[in-house]
Parts: C-alpha cells; structure tokens; sequence
C-alpha cells in the first residue's frame, strides 16, 4: 500500500517528491470553496458593513498570498515559481454564501493544485476571520479541486461543476 503514496519511501519515512527528471510544461490549477452564512452576514458583506473592512477584497488578497506560501504550509509541496494567480469570489444570494475560485498557473515540474486548493481555503478563513463577531457558526464547505491541466497524468476536469 505504501508503494502507492509517492511521499514514502520503501522503508515507509515521509520524503519530498525528486522532480528534477520531469519536463517542465504549463500547468494550471483551478479550485473552489465556498462560506455560507446567515442573512445579517450575508447583507452586511454586501453593502460593506463589517467593521473590519471589505470582506471580498481582504479576502481575495489573502487568497493570493496564500497561493504564494504554499510550501510553507504543506510540507510535501515543493516550491513553484507561480506565474499567475486569479482569486475570484461572489455573493449566491440564493445559497447565502460567498463563493470562492482560484486559478493558478506556472511552467514546471509539478502542479499548482495545491496552491489553488490553499488559495480558496486562505480566502474562506479570511472571510470567516472578518464576519466571525456578526456570526460564529459560518460553515467553510465544499472545498475541491475544480480542474487542472498540464503534468504526466493528464487533465483532471471535475465532472460535478
């Protein structure tokens, strides 16, 4: 079963992945996630209300810089020379939910799932960290890699989007 999981060797210790053989190809990387909350939340992010500032902006920021820090965070990740990042997040006034979606790009060795799925997670905590004193029991959800493309296995496009 080890065999199967690259981030062990054959005595079953952790190890970083060599990528050094692989061909550098473009690689992209989108993800979503999604923060739903209650109607107050809901109506206070719209009109700009939460005292901490713009949840969306503050949000997409932090997105971007979690994108960016990826390898310091998980510690299997290698670091990629990231050459784009688009953090995009909308108001589902039917879902009450803010939704959240990364795309990330590079040329390398190795994929930018990971900094997708980072980006939409940093975004959602920064979402929750700014609306937490209106409401506590926001929910983070639906979490997932959406697409990618470019690498040794292949395109990878979620059949549920």
């Amino acid at each position: 079963m080890q065999n199967d999981f690259t981030h062990f060797d054959d005595q079953g210790r952790a190890r970083m992945v060599d990528v050094g053989d692989k061909a550098p190809t473009h690689r992209t990387a989108v993800a979503a996630a999604r923060v739903l909350v209650n109607e107050e939340t809901f109506s206070l992010i719209k009109s700009g209300g939460v005292k901490k500032g713009d949840v969306l902006t503050v949000a997409q920021i932090a997105g971007i810089m979690a994108a960016k820090r990826t390898p310091e965070l998980i510690p299997m990740c290698h670091p990629v020379q990231i050459s784009g990042v688009d953090l995009r997040l909308r108001l589902d006034e039917a879902r009450r939910s803010v939704e959240i979606e990364a795309s990330v790009r590079c040329d390398g060795r190795t994929g930018v799932e990971m900094e997708a799925l980072t980006a939409v997670t940093g975004a959602a905590l920064t979402v929750y960290d700014m609306c937490k004193a209106v409401q506590r029991d926001m929910i983070i959800t639906d979490i997932r890699l959406v697409e990618k493309t470019g690498g040794v296995h292949g395109d990878y496009h979620r059949k549920d989007e």
